[in-house]
């Protein structure tokens, strides 16, 4: 991630770096960028604004530095929305982290969870849920991984991670030791539930980033300033695979499944089916090496193919400081897209699928790259944040050193983040001034969350901000599009459908979505699918592909609700 180059990451740099080296007819031909219309981006019906304050959140966030400049710092870290108590109102699970070298009775940072309680209020439920995890904390996911209608969450930490069983009563079990997946001394990046040999149990995908202890600790310099050791500096890790065994607990299938034969830097993740073949793969944001993307053969083995189908570099053949990632179809051809965010001077990437398995970079020529050029980029979402149809793109923005201006006055730690708005002809437009004085805040941000927090219909945002409170966005754009939620309920393939495919048909608008637990950077939201329908007033059809189920079509579907899919039915009950 960090570009600075001094006298020890020169000592670092791998093998591979020479393969970066690109033709320079392609690389002149890629540089190029397009004059992109302002027509539907100039009125920007998107306004999202600031409720911080009324929220009734208090967290704030420490990334445990003293002045030291640890690694795992500058990485902490996600946060989770998920409904942890089912009452229909998406709540909030921040993560913390924990300073090195702390006296024992010295007082830690908690990661915290705020209970949604409507009306944009919230109240801190930590300590009466039994969470409050003082660990280093760098990723975060949710899902219902016993199949018992609770969410349940796993944190991915520097040290030991913790698996919390919900309990249903509004209150969570440590079942780390139990479950077997505590995961040893490592440093946590991206997490994701999956069911990856399509039996109806959610397996467990754990990314680890580089092998890092205090010991290990690489004082860097550049031009005689303190700066954060790039991730060269160390040995990457191989990511972690645990298979569900159905009782409870997991068994460590690392090697048996072919993640362990990869070691890498991971940051950011999701799991989803990109080449349309009816089972879970992986792709993982790697920093400064070549991304992965694990391709499942239908029985959770998989075999990295990130080189092959064109997302382990970006169009100039460089591994970038990937960080953040989220899939998608963008241009609503039915086939998830994967974009992807990065350090300052390069550009988030936009990988087009083919449809015929393989990725095209199109940041360049969609309008995506520019924005974010000179920023360094963390969260990042595919949402439609405006109901027209078509999915925009949210990238959270900040610096790494809060001392950069001292290297480069150009840069600062704090920057506004970005709002890329889909033209609908596949292209985007750089909103983020003209979309209301949310977007006009300037934090050192990392992980970001979309979901509708007030349930009326459009996505909002949270926003975990380094050092600081978090940003929470209230989505007040004009409701003058149709839409539709959907929640997914297994009974033969997961409880909460993940990995489910769903197409939902209204007239010539066709799009696609699939659940996932785990996304964006190492973070978790977007369970309830979400569907901008722009004017059309009726569905005809929703189609769902279950994971380990069967497929089935739903009729008779009324636009502007949230609706619940029951597998095996082809019914839904009354939604609201």
């Amino acid at each position: 991630m960090p570009a600075h180059k001094n006298e020890n990451d020169l000592m670092d740099m791998p093998p591979h770096a020479a393969t970066r080296c690109v033709a320079a007819v392609v690389l002149c031909g890629a540089l190029l960028l397009p004059t992109l219309p302002a027509a539907r981006g100039a009125d920007c019906p998107i306004v999202l604004q600031d409720v911080t304050q009324e929220s009734g959140i208090q967290f704030r966030h420490s990334d445990g530095s003293r002045g030291e400049y640890h690694i795992v710092e500058y990485v902490s870290a996600g946060l989770a929305l998920f409904d942890y108590d089912g009452d229909g109102w998406i709540d909030v699970y921040f993560l913390n982290g924990a300073p090195f070298g702390a006296e024992p009775d010295t007082p830690l940072p908690q990661d915290a969870l705020y209970r949604n309680l409507g009306g944009w209020r919230f109240a801190d439920v930590t300590q009466q849920a039994g969470l409050g995890d003082t660990q280093h904390g760098l990723g975060v996911t949710a899902a219902d991984y016993n199949n018992d209608g609770y969410q349940d969450l796993y944190v991915n930490n520097c040290g030991p991670n913790v698996l919390y069983q919900n309990q249903g009563d509004g209150t969570f079990l440590d079942i780390t030791a139990r479950a077997g997946v505590e995961n040893g001394q490592r440093v946590g990046a991206c997490v994701c539930f999956l069911d990856a040999d399509r039996d109806g149990l959610l397996d467990l995908f754990v990314s680890n980033y580089v092998k890092f202890s205090l010991d290990k600790h690489r004082h860097t310099t550049l031009r005689g300033i303190s700066v954060y050791p790039s991730p060269l500096a160390y040995e990457p890790d191989t990511n972690t695979f645990y298979r569900n065994n159905g009782d409870g607990a997991f068994a460590d299938a690392t090697d048996s499944s072919g993640i362990g034969a990869h070691a890498g830097t991971g940051m950011g993740g999701v799991c989803g089916d990109y080449d349309g073949d009816g089972d879970t793969d992986i792709f993982v944001c790697n920093d400064m090496t070549p991304n992965f993307l694990f391709e499942n053969d239908g029985s959770g083995v998989f075999t990295e193919v990130a080189l092959f189908q064109g997302t382990a570099f970006d169009v100039t053949g460089r591994a970038q400081g990937s960080m953040g990632v989220d899939c998608g179809d963008y241009d609503n051809d039915g086939w998830l897209d994967f974009v992807q965010t990065c350090f300052q001077d390069e550009m988030p990437v936009l990988y087009r699928n083919s449809g015929h398995g393989y990725f095209d970079d199109v940041s360049r020529l969609t309008g995506v790259g520019a924005a974010a050029h000179r920023r360094v980029t963390w969260g990042v979402g595919l949402v439609d944040f405006d109901n027209d149809g078509y999915r925009d793109i949210f990238i959270a923005t900040g610096h790494l050193e809060d001392n950069v201006a001292l290297k480069d006055d150009t840069i600062q730690y704090e920057t506004q983040n970005i709002l890329l708005r889909n033209t609908g002809d596949g292209r985007f437009v750089d909103v983020s001034s003209r979309s209301g004085p949310g977007m006009l805040l300037k934090r050192c941000s990392r992980g970001a969350g979309f979901d509708d927090l007030d349930n009326d219909g459009d996505i909002d945002v949270v926003i975990l901000n380094s050092r600081r409170e978090p940003t929470i966005l209230r989505n007040d754009s004009p409701r003058n599009h149709h839409w539709l939620q959907v929640r997914l309920i297994g009974t033969q393939a997961s409880r909460d459908g993940v990995g489910a495919r769903v197409k939902v048909t209204a007239g010539d608008l066709i799009q696609i979505d699939e659940v996932h637990s785990g996304r964006g950077y190492q973070g978790h939201s977007g369970m309830r699918l979400h569907f901008g329908l722009g004017r059309h007033d009726q569905i005809d059809r929703i189609d769902v592909d279950w994971i380990g189920g069967q497929s089935e079509a739903f009729y008779d579907v009324k636009v502007d609700q949230l609706v619940t899919l029951i597998e095996g039915t082809g019914q839904y009950p009354e939604s609201r």
